[in-house]
């Protein structure tokens, strides 16, 4: 199944999250099978990723949005965690400090763009700026509104100027889940850390960030920066979806490992008149013609 199609948010496109199943695995699919999708797919992108580097002619923007406890660490772990670190950045964006707050919301966000070349992800993104904003009423409803505006400006910046394609993915969990999240945190003393009061706190604010990301999907969703849905419920489908999705969108770049800048032939007979010299350097062999 191409679940670029089945979770793609058309631009434009009303959506409904009450209606959208969050417990959803796919038909016919099982964990097993899934898993070895997902190693499939892995691979495929770390292969994808060492030629994006090399062309250094595009770069990626992947962004991960989800509520408290919906898997954003989780999903870059298990999906971009087979990345080389060496053309990778993962940034987190927690809540703004007083030196952003005195500059436009974008200022935090703009140096961490990815270069040609590489993958940038974001954990959390410019996209806090306006769900928390209105589901807290931090602005002015007007500059809220303005807010939409200026995100799609700015990707479609990062997309003109720098050949930024942005994947944007929410992943959907349902409020039952959460709770239960929060249970095995409680009683894994591995995760203890991660609990925080707000994250209690917010949850009776569900409804509200529920309406707040519906608007941010039709007015963000655009052809070259798409938002996706991901039903999260289950970890390893949450995964198999992610995974695909990206693999699919590196592959349609294009992309070709760049030509040698030196002359082969020559390097080649050096690394043989070396190895004749010693020997016991190397197991090079002179490639017959």
């Amino acid at each position: 199944m191409d679940y670029r199609k089945k979770f793609l948010v058309e631009p434009g496109a009303r959506v409904n999250l009450n209606k959208i199943d969050p417990d959803y695995k796919g038909q016919d699919l099982s964990k097993k099978s899934a898993e070895s999708a997902i190693e499939k797919c892995c691979g495929k992108l770390k292969s994808l990723q060492q030629t994006l580097y090399a062309e250094k002619k595009h770069c990626l923007l992947v962004v991960v949005q989800a509520l408290d406890a919906g898997g954003k660490d989780g999903t870059i772990n298990h999906v971009m965690g087979v990345l080389n670190p060496q053309g990778t950045k993962v940034t987190s964006f927690k809540e703004p400090n007083a030196q952003e707050l005195a500059h436009d919301f974008l200022w935090r966000v703009h140096p961490h763009a990815p270069a040609r070349g590489w993958i940038g992800v974001f954990n959390r993104s410019h996209y806090e700026d306006v769900l928390v904003s209105r589901v807290h009423h931090l602005v002015p409803r007007e500059v809220a509104a303005e807010r939409y505006e200026s995100i799609n400006d700015f990707e479609r910046l990062l997309r003109k100027q720098n050949d930024t394609h942005i994947v944007k993915f929410f992943l959907n969990i349902s409020r039952k889940e959460q709770l239960r999240r929060f249970a095995e945190r409680l009683d894994d003393p591995a995760r203890n850390w991660k609990i925080s009061e707000n994250d209690y706190k917010e949850r009776e604010f569900w409804d509200d960030y529920m309406s707040a990301y519906e608007e941010v999907f039709k007015k963000t969703s655009k052809k070259n920066s798409p938002w996706y849905i991901i039903p999260a419920n289950h970890k390893w489908f949450r995964n198999l979806a992610v995974s695909q999705i990206l693999a699919s969108t590196m592959e349609d770049l294009g992309m070709k490992l760049p030509k040698p800048t030196v002359d082969l032939e020559a390097i080649r007979e050096r690394y043989h008149q070396a190895a004749e010299a010693a020997p016991d350097a190397g197991q090079y062999q002179r490639k017959k013609r």
